[in-house]
Parts: C-alpha cells; sequence; structure tokens
C-alpha cells in the first residue's frame, strides 16, 4: 500500500535514506572543468538531456576556453557549434549576452551570488543554484528540474506546480545538509525507476511509502491525470 509518512519531514528523512542506499554514488552528471563550463553547460541543459550536453560541450569546451571569446563569438557559428541542443538559437543568444556582462561588470568571473547569477541572461534560479552548489560551493537552495518536481509531487511533498514554489515548499522540510544531494538522488531516481510516462513502480525502492504508486493509486499525483491501464 503506497502511504506517505506524516509529517512530511518523516517522509523526506525516509526517502533520503533509502535513495542514498539505492545511489551511493549519485552527482551531478554535467561534465565541467571550471566554473564558466559549469554555467555554460547548465545553461545549454535546460529541456535536454545532460548526456546530449556532455557530447556537445566536449567539442565546444576546446573551442571557447574564455568569457571573452564566447561573447567575441560569431552568433550563427556559435549556434551551429550548439545545434543540436535544445533552442540553440537562444541559447546561443544567451550565452553571448551572459558572458559579455560577466566581462563587464563581474571582471570576467562567473559570480557567486544568487542576485548576480540571475541577473545573467538566460539564468534563472535553477541555473544559478547549480553553479553555486558546485562551482562556488554554496548551497542555498534546492535545484527543481523537472525530474525533483515530478517525485516531489508523486512522493505527496508537494502539491506545487512552480519550480520556484516547490523549491519553497522542500526547503523547511528537507534537512539543509541535504539540499543539495536531494536533487541528485531525485534525478538519479527519475531517470532509473519514476520515469515521467512509464514509471517502474513494482521496482522502486519507495512504492510502500508513495501516494501515486501505480500498485494502488488511480492517478499520478504529479500529471493529475489516471494513470493508463
Amino acid at each position: 500500500m503506497g502511504t506517505s509518512l506524516e509529517p512530511r519531514e518523516s517522509q523526506v528523512a525516509e526517502v533520503i535514506d533509502r535513495l542514498e542506499d539505492e545511489y551511493p554514488d549519485s552527482t551531478i552528471s554535467l561534465v565541467y572543468s571550471n566554473r564558466l563550463e559549469l554555467l555554460i553547460a547548465v545553461m545549454l541543459s535546460a529541456q535536454c538531456t545532460d548526456e546530449r550536453v556532455n557530447s556537445v560541450t566536449a567539442d565546444l569546451f576546446e573551442k571557447y576556453e574564455t568569457a571573452e571569446e564566447y561573447a567575441n563569438a560569431d552568433q550563427e557559428e556559435l549556434a551551429a557549434d550548439i545545434s543540436s541542443i535544445t533552442y540553440y538559437n537562444n541559447k546561443a543568444k544567451y550565452i553571448r549576452s551572459s558572458t559579455q556582462t560577466i566581462i563587464e561588470a563581474y571582471d570576467g568571473t562567473v559570480p557567486d551570488t544568487m542576485t548576480e547569477l540571475t541577473s545573467l541572461s538566460g539564468v534563472g534560479r535553477k541555473t544559478a543554484n547549480v553553479v553555486l552548489q558546485h562551482g562556488h560551493d554554496i548551497v542555498e537552495g534546492i535545484v527543481v528540474d523537472t525530474h525533483v518536481q515530478r517525485l516531489s509531487q508523486r512522493l505527496g511533498l508537494t502539491q506545487e506546480s512552480a519550480p520556484k514554489r516547490i523549491e519553497q515548499e522542500l526547503m523547511p522540510i528537507v534537512p539543509e545538509t541535504h539540499w543539495q544531494q536531494l536533487t541528485h538522488l531525485f534525478i538519479d531516481h527519475g531517470r532509473a525507476t519514476c520515469t515521467a510516462r512509464n514509471p517502474d513502480c513494482k521496482g522502486c525502492v519507495l512504492e510502500d511509502i508513495c501516494p501515486s504508486s501505480k500498485l494502488d493509486s488511480e492517478v499520478d499525483l504529479a500529471s493529475g491525470e489516471p494513470w493508463e491501464q
């Protein structure tokens, strides 16, 4: 029977314990070697798989090494360099604009505050959180991507749909020491088991505490739609 634990803090604690056992090496999957590369990779990863991003950045990071090189790049050439990435034209514009700001306002260095990072073109709170956590070792929030959103809803941790509101609901119930790791655990579990369209509820280590389990529930709490029979 998929029944979430009460209060939500207990549900979170049990979820984290089980997922840490299931994914002991869970960490960021983007490949980068410095803060600028991290920023670019995370910007490219919006609505795109990390696997595809890593494939593209393997060549991109050899061609462009500095903020100046990105800022001065030809728009069409940069777009062509990332053309297998979703929304590559817009992302090329964001990269050129954000690196120009980094040069002009931050002496060519990727900034280390939420306010400064979110002032860059194409950088929202999710991207800024990733850069802060993995580029500057600053954890001041929870990264809410599609996996975190889906699992949080299915596990009964939130009924919100906007990432910012989900983050606001999660932060008080997730121990601050786990803010960063929760995202990686949810991403790994979302990829391996709790997929968007056809989750493997039978093989899920969280099934008995998941109120959205297909084995018991008629409705996917993430989409609000009935499970396909």
